[in-house]
């Protein structure tokens, strides 16, 4: 069981990637996209809740979620950064601060194989560097 659970959220984290980037980078309204992607997924309703409440919460919270990663990313700005690499952020925070349910450890690991898929190997480690210091900056 435990498995399917892990596949179905590794699935809804990135249903809700794709549709953090199609609001952000197409901007789109965010209820739009939902709507319009809904119609068109072949996703379980199961993977489709937890998309829509993973990409909703990372993208209402962008605010906030803009300025962390902004402090963190020492030399980048939000505009310069990959558009993948900027939403796999908003969602991996999100999920660090708002969703006790999910292990820190899993929101890094799965943005960044994520941003492996998404993005580069160099992204991968970018993602990685700018979690990990934002993690550890909590615990202190």
């Amino acid at each position: 069981m435990a498995v399917k659970v892990m596949g179905k959220r590794r699935s809804g984290r990135e249903l809700a990637f794709r549709l953090l980037f199609q609001t952000d980078v197409g901007a789109m309204p965010m209820e739009e996209v939902l709507r319009t992607s809904r119609e068109c997924s072949e996703a379980t309703e199961e993977v489709w809740e937890f998309a829509d409440e993973l990409a909703r919460g990372a993208w209402d919270a962008r605010t906030e979620i803009d300025r962390i990663i902004t402090q963190f990313a020492a030399g980048w700005s939000l505009e310069r950064m990959a558009n993948a690499d900027r939403n796999l952020l908003r969602l991996a925070i999100h999920e660090i601060l708002h969703r006790d349910d999910i292990p820190q450890s899993v929101s890094i690991n799965e943005a960044v194989e994520l941003a492996k898929r998404y993005s580069t190997a160099e992204s991968a480690k970018f993602i990685n560097g700018i979690l990990g210091n934002f993690v550890r900056s909590r615990a202190v």
